[in-house]
């Protein structure tokens, strides 16, 4: 029985996609070409600060 068990993930396993060693998983950037998406993105980090900055106004 119990290697039906270990067919069956290996199964799953293989199904999953493409496997990426930790040295290739790392070698991810932020690439913000258009201005738009810079625009976004600036403006979803000050967000969150403004965001920390009313729940601690709220709180305290």
């Amino acid at each position: 029985m119990s290697n039906d068990r270990s067919d069956r993930r290996s199964d799953r396993l293989d199904d999953e996609g493409p496997v990426f060693s930790a040295e290739q998983a790392r070698q991810g950037e932020i690439i913000l070409r258009t201005r738009t998406r810079r625009i976004i993105f600036i403006a979803g980090l000050v967000g969150i600060v403004i965001l920390i900055t009313v729940i601690r106004f709220a709180v305290g």
